[in-house]
């Protein structure tokens, strides 16, 4: 044992999981499964995330394009036994990974975050707009009574 307890993983598991990321996406890419919910259908596999025994991996997986994520889930669920079969064929390991697939959020939270991170940026030249706006309009009050000033005084 390594001595590691929960944390990162190890180099040995990132690369593991490169390669089955690698080799499910070339498998997805050739379109050779049989699921009436998968055809056609650009999947994108964003991540896979092996165990510390490598015996089993999550697979982060999203359409390409959007589209009923939970639905390609559950035939990436269905298609599982198919998929590991090639993940075997194409990668040399002492164990071919269960795989476990989940929707991958990421890009729904990035995106949820750019527009909160956008409406209170507008929001905010909005205010400076506003104040700038208020503090013009107390200058033109002084230039105006300075004016005033100077037209009696001559």
């Amino acid at each position: 044992m390594s001595g590691r307890r929960g944390g990162a993983p190890t180099q040995r598991a990132r690369r593991m999981g490169e390669v089955l990321r690698h080799a499910l996406a070339e498998t997805l890419a050739r379109g050779d499964l049989r699921d009436p919910d998968l055809q056609g259908v650009p999947i994108t596999v964003t991540e896979v995330r092996p165990s510390p025994d490598l015996k089993a991996a999550t697979v982060f997986v999203t359409p390409l394009g959007g589209g009923d994520t939970a639905q390609i889930v559950k035939a990436l669920k269905r298609a599982r036994g198919h998929l590991r079969a090639e993940i075997a064929r194409k990668v040399e390991a002492k164990f071919t990974p269960e795989l476990r697939f989940v929707a991958d959020d990421a890009f729904d939270n990035s995106a949820r975050i750019s527009a909160i991170l956008n409406d209170v940026s507008r929001k905010d030249a909005e205010r400076s707009a506003a104040a700038s706006d208020d503090a013009g309009a107390d200058d033109d009050a002084g230039d105006d009574a300075a004016r005033d000033r100077t037209s009696d005084g001559a």
